[in-house]
């Protein structure tokens, strides 16, 4: 069965018929927010029920739209969090990888800014490190992202996609070796995205993110992981009674390869090992429970069928 990304937005009425439905499909809701009278719903569904939630969902006034990003966490890397890096560009982008389904965390580098002085912390790195992809919003000139690369890519180990003034081909020549992605045409700016050539520059990257993201998601299905991130966490939040009094209104984030529980580490590492998923395997055997870098979280990472020695 393969899982679509979709995002359904209705009206509050009847709303629980929806959710009924995408969990009977065998889909996973991986995210719910409550807007006044409008549902928003950013969901897993199974692609061959897609035409049906759209039948059933039009009675409702409701929309299915296709999210690319669904089920991804993504860092956005602002040079720094003076007022000529953040907010504008950093924001926008945020947001609008928001709109495609994408659980979007902002970085401000505390030295990050010039091409003489950026640099990455060691704590930067991890915090980055625990996410599907990195973007680096870089500035306008080339000389600049080309000598500040080097040390931005260093110790990272997973997709990098640089955005900058540069064009998409200039951006090419300067950065060797190559990243993941690039969007060029879209450095340092003062102003909101507002006109139509900015919007197509957001709309280029959510595309980028979506290319660049596909290609890992087909060397994961090379070696399957043991569990559905989205199935570990319908797993811990009806296991694991505690996730309901986390006040962040997505407890859990699903990732490509794995979960973070927004849990402290000390006090609740020990009995998520002991979580039960199907036949009693405990989640402790088929995952990688580490303390994360952000706020004391718990990561999970699941591990593929070829290291645990379970049959598929």
């Amino acid at each position: 069965m393969i899982l679509v990304p979709i995002t359904y937005k209705g009206g509050v009425y009847r709303h629980d018929e929806i959710l009924n439905l995408i969990e009977d499909m065998g889909g996973y809701i991986i995210q719910k927010h409550m807007i006044a009278q409008e549902v928003v719903l950013q969901a897993l569904v199974p692609r061959d029920d897609i035409e049906t939630l759209r039948v059933i969902s039009r009675p409702l006034t409701g929309e299915v739209i296709f999210a690319p990003l669904v089920g991804t966490e993504i860092a956005i890397v602002s040079m720094s969090l003076e007022i000529h890096h953040l907010p504008h560009a950093s924001c926008d982008v945020a947001e609008y990888l928001r709109t495609a389904g994408a659980k979007t965390n902002m970085i401000g580098l505390a030295r990050g800014f010039g091409k003489r002085i950026g640099l990455l912390s060691d704590e930067e790195r991890d915090i980055i490190n625990e996410h599907d992809l990195v973007i680096y919003l870089f500035g306008n000139f080339e000389t600049c992202i080309k000598q500040k690369m080097p040390t931005f890519r260093r110790g990272i180990h997973i997709p990098i996609v640089v955005t900058g003034g540069p064009s998409t081909e200039a951006l090419k020549k300067v950065i060797d070796p190559p990243v993941a992605g690039y969007v060029g045409g879209f450095g340092r700016f003062m102003h909101r995205t507002k006109e139509a050539p900015e919007i197509s520059k957001l709309d280029d990257i959510v595309s980028e993110v979506s290319r660049v993201l596909d290609g890992r998601r087909s060397e994961i299905a090379k070696d399957p992981l043991s569990i559905s991130p989205a199935r570990l966490m319908d797993v811990i939040l009806e296991q694991l009674p505690d996730i309901h009094d986390v006040t962040s209104p997505v407890p859990v984030v699903v990732q490509m390869d794995g979960v973070r529980v927004k849990l402290p580490y000390d006090p609740f590492a020990v009995r998520l090992k002991e979580v039960k998923v199907e036949k009693g395997v405990p989640i402790g055997m088929i995952t990688d429970i580490r303390p994360s870098r952000m706020r004391d979280y718990i990561l999970v990472k699941v591990k593929p069928f070829s290291d645990t020695g379970l049959m598929v």
